[in-house]
Order: structure tokens, then C-alpha cells, then sequence
């Protein structure tokens, strides 16, 4: 590849020593800034820079793309505001689709619904009483399934709950369609989407460019591993990707070979992702006390997704593999479970990486844990502000650190940030926005929710860059300096500017171009 200068007047580095005004960029990686790389000799090319501001390409530490691709391609409910609405949502898309196509995703929210009812298999049918259908919630947690879809995957009355998962049930015992956790596994067997997945991906890989993301963590299954090594094997594929191991698949990988960190620059293996338990807008997040309103789960305080000694045996396996770690834990409970495994991991001298998902609800005493034992917490900005009055409903005024950045980096935890996308927006700067403010979109509430936990712009930007890659094991991505590597993107505003006088405006900021590597990704 041939040397190319990039320079603007603003390229901010991601030191404390600011910014810079040019890039020496040769093989993908930066050579020198400033005024060393104007006065490198050699051949090369210039390229002015667009906007106000360059920055490092943010990574998403937790987004999963196959679902964002195929929502991009189905129905979305998730602006619904009643339950009527959205079944007047999926009759006008259902009505576009070839007569028997099956319907999946659609990021319906019931509890943004008036009145806050829970839907049924009954409902559903009124819509599409002729297909399969099986509704994702927003959250992820809970499928929404017509009667149809149940009768072909073989669920009735006598269908026992499976561990970790819950088959909603009626008053006289019959199955409603609502399947939580780990009973969204009895829908496997159902016919598969008839779409590739591949030309979905694509559009989605579009996307993620498009908003300033130069690399991701994707959090999804085989499917969307096999589609991105074929993307990479064609050199199509354009971001940087570190692809996670489901549970379920962790042994045909551990005998493929694979181990943490193998790949490319371009395509790697990422840690295994473990379940402890749900998600608060399903009732399925796991607490050490009941929740305050609709309980779910033993005693009301959730569900467990995996019994304690078959999560530490799972865990084990995976680190005595090579791989590292990554467990999904919302709830004060579920935290405390998964650092109590990664505990006696540590003990027993196992050094790779370790996460903890969203840890969202933590007790503070746990909070020390996270750094005594390495653990990255893998957080997303957007939950925060999006769950405002889902935590006080449900969880009131109990002490618990709930969404504790500040908390969190004050105990010196590493802190890795990310989207959780299709669940938010995979925007980043809707994250970092969240995460100066704690507000909404429309400065709610005034003054931030908990501000005693916002953290800075740069603190936040850290975690979504350089603590974001070194969740997935990589130091040499993150910064523009030398010996890294040329992933940044051009802004048509400066964030910093805004941190103080309008915050509100870091949300709406414009990517005009992303270059992965030195290559121009994506122009607006």
C-alpha cells in the first residue's frame, strides 16, 4: 500500500495530549503524526479530511448484527403505543410478504404500551392467523408466538418448562405464546428464515459504517460467523469483527479449533457468551429481591438462566480451551453469581479475559470484585436512559448501583461500551450522549438520572474505543498514534466543544466518511 498523509486541523488522538493535524499512514497503520509525518520523505498521497473533528473509529462492544440485519428487513413494532397498534403494524407488513412466509424479529415493547397489557397467541392471530409467526421483544428475552408457530413447534399444555426459561401459561394451563428465556429455544425447530443472511449483513455492515463504527463485537451465532468469513474470504468485508461462541456451540468450536484471539486483523474469535439470566423489561433479570411489580420467576425476583455448578463447569471448559469469557448479567443477583464463578477461575490460574454483560444492577459491595478479579464490565449507554422508569417501577429505591459508570471507574474497573443493538440504536453517539447526561433524547430528566453517575466525554469515548477493543483483545486499535492502526472517522461537529455548552448536540452528530485501515469505508 502506498503512503498517504490525511490532515485536518483537528484530529483528536485519543491522548491526553489532544490532537494533532496530520496522519502518516502506510499498510494499514499510522507512522507518524504532525509534524513528523509532514516531513517524512518518500512517495505518498494527501488527503484533506473533511468536517469539524477526526476521531478514532468507535467499537461496539456488545451489538448483535445478524438481528439488527434481518429487523432491518422485517417489522418493527418498537414505536407501537398500544397493543392494537402493533397488530395494525404487522397486518400492513404481512400484507408485502409472499402468501405463508413465516415473520420473525419485530422489537415489540409492552410496556410501553397504554394500558401496559401483556400480549397472547389469541391476539396475534387476529393479524396473521395463516402464518407462522414468533415475535422477538425488544429486549430479546421474550417471543411473542401466533398458535400456528406453537403447533409446529410442537408446544401444548404438556410442554414442561425448560431450565432457565418459562412457557407462559393461562389460567387453565394452555400455552398463551409467550415464551421466556430459555423456552425460546422450543421455537428452534421451526423452518428458517427465508432470507440469506449474508446480503442482509451487508446492509447492516452499511449501517454501522455509517455512524462511525469501525469495528464490532458481534454477540450472535454460527450463522452470522459463517456469513462474515465469507464476506472476508470475497474481501468484502469492510469492518473489523470479532465474532462471539454461543453457549450451545461452544463444544464443535472448542474440536474446530478455535481460541481466543485467532483470526486477522479483519475477522477474529471472541469470547464465549454465557446467560445468568434476563432482561428487567421481560421480568426475567435475576434479583435478590422480588421485583416490585408483575414478579416472574421463584419467589419473584426472576429467573436464573443456567444452575450455578453447570455455569462454572461451562466456563471452566471454555478457559481451559483458550477462550475467553463473556456472561450476559443484569440483575444484583446474577452479577454476584457470575463474579462468584470468575472467582474461583481466577483461583485456579486462568488469566483471559473476563465480562460481564451489561452488569446493570449490581450490589455495591460487588462493585470491588470487578477490578480484584479483571473483570471487564461491558455496558450500554442507551439501556440506562431508555430504562428509566422501568427500574423505578420495578426495582424502586432498593441500594443497588444501577448503570454506576462513575461508580465503576472509581473503583478502577475497565469499562467496555457498546450498543446492544437491535435493542438501542447502534448509534454511538446516542451512547455517549447517555453516558455524559443520563438523559433521554429530549433532556429528560432535567439535570440526568442519577447524575452523580454521569461520566466526562473523554472517559466515555475511552471505553468506546480503547476499552471497547481491549474487551476483545486488542491494544493496537483505538488511538491515532504510532503503530496503530488507521481506523478513524470525520465528524461535522466537535463533541468536545459541545460537552459543556450542549451536550444534547453530541447525539445528533454526522459521520461524513469512515476509513477502516487507511481505506475510505463509508462517505455520506
Amino acid at each position: 500500500m502506498s503512503r498517504v498523509l490525511f490532515t485536518h486541523p483537528r484530529i483528536w488522538t485519543g491522548l491526553a495530549t489532544g490532537v494533532t493535524d496530520a496522519l502518516l499512514v502506510e499498510d494499514e497503520r499510522v507512522l507518524a503524526t504532525g509534524d513528523e509525518a509532514r516531513a517524512a520523505t518518500g512517495t505518498r498521497r494527501r488527503v484533506d479530511l473533511p468536517g469539524a473533528l477526526v476521531m478514532p473509529g468507535l467499537h461496539d462492544a456488545h451489538i448483535h448484527t445478524a438481528w439488527t440485519a434481518r429487523d432491518l428487513a422485517s417489522v418493527d413494532l418498537s414505536a407501537a403505543s398500544t397493543l392494537d397498534e402493533a397488530l395494525g403494524l404487522l397486518r400492513e407488513h404481512a400484507a408485502s410478504l409472499p402468501p405463508g412466509r413465516s415473520i420473525g424479529s419485530g422489537r415489540w415493547n409492552s410496556n410501553r404500551w397504554t394500558p401496559a397489557v401483556q400480549p397472547d397467541r389469541h391476539s396475534l392471530d387476529t393479524a396473521c392467523p395463516d402464518r407462522i409467526v414468533a415475535l422477538d421483544s425488544a429486549d430479546g428475552h421474550t417471543v411473542w408466538a401466533n398458535s400456528l408457530a406453537l403447533h409446529a413447534a410442537g408446544i401444548t399444555r404438556d410442554t414442561p418448562d425448560p431450565v432457565g426459561g418459562q412457557v407462559v401459561r393461562d389460567a387453565s394451563g394452555e400455552p398463551t405464546g409467550i415464551l421466556r428465556e430459555t423456552a425460546q429455544h422450543l421455537l428452534d425447530a421451526l423452518p428458517e428464515d427465508e432470507q440469506p443472511l449474508r446480503p442482509l449483513l451487508e446492509r447492516c455492515e452499511e449501517l454501522l459504517l455509517s455512524v462511525g463504527l469501525t469495528s464490532i463485537t458481534d454477540i450472535d451465532g454460527e450463522d452470522a460467523h459463517a456469513a462474515y468469513a465469507a464476506m472476508h474470504a470475497d474481501g468484502a468485508l469492510r469492518l473489523r469483527v470479532t465474532t462471539c461462541i454461543r453457549d450451545g456451540d461452544l463444544e464443535p468450536a472448542i474440536a474446530e479449533g478455535r481460541r481466543a484471539g485467532s483470526g486477522d486483523g479483519r475477522l477474529r474469535v471472541g469470547p464465549v457468551k454465557f446467560f445468568s439470566d434476563g432482561a428487567l423489561g421481560s421480568h426475567t433479570a435475576y434479583l435478590t429481591g422480588p421485583y416490585l411489580s408483575d414478579p416472574t420467576g421463584p419467589e419473584g425476583c426472576g429467573i436464573a438462566a443456567m444452575p450455578y455448578p453447570l455455569f462454572l463447569h461451562r466456563v471452566r471448559m471454555a478457559v481451559e480451551a483458550g477462550l475467553d469469557i463473556a456472561t450476559h448479567a443484569i440483575g444484583d443477583a446474577a452479577n454476584r453469581l457470575v463474579l462468584d464463578a470468575y472467582g474461583v477461575i481466577r483461583e485456579e490460574g486462568h488469566t483471559g479475559i473476563l465480562r460481564i454483560e451489561h452488569a446493570q444492577h449490581v450490589l455495591p459491595v460487588d462493585i470491588p470484585r470487578f477490578r480484584a478479579l479483571g473483570v471487564i464490565a461491558s455496558m450500554q449507554p442507551a439501556h440506562c436512559t431508555a430504562d428509566i422508569d422501568l427500574v423505578e417501577k420495578m426495582i424502586g429505591p432498593r441500594r443497588v448501583a444501577t448503570h454506576a459508570w462513575r461508580t465503576m471507574l472509581g473503583a478502577g474497573v475497565r469499562l467496555a461500551l457498546g450498543s446492544d443493538a437491535p435493542v438501542e440504536e447502534p448509534n454511538p453517539f446516542h451512547a455517549l450522549h447517555a453516558a455524559v447526561t443520563r438523559q433521554r433524547a429530549d433532556d429528560t430528566p432535567l439535570g440526568g438520572w442519577h447524575p452523580e453517575e454521569r461520566i466526562t466525554l473523554d472517559e466515555a469515548v475511552h471505553a468506546h474505543t480503547v476499552g471497547a477493543h481491549e474487551a476483545a483483545g486488542r491494544t493496537d486499535v483505538g488511538r491515532l498514534t504510532p503503530g496503530q492502526l488507521a481506523d478513524f472517522v470525520s465528524l461535522d461537529r466537535d463533541p468536545w466543544s459541545l460537552e459543556l455548552s450542549d451536550p444534547r448536540a453530541i447525539r445528533d452528530t454526522r459521520v461524513l466518511a469512515t476509513w477502516v485501515g487507511g481505506e475510505l469505508a463509508h462517505e455520506a
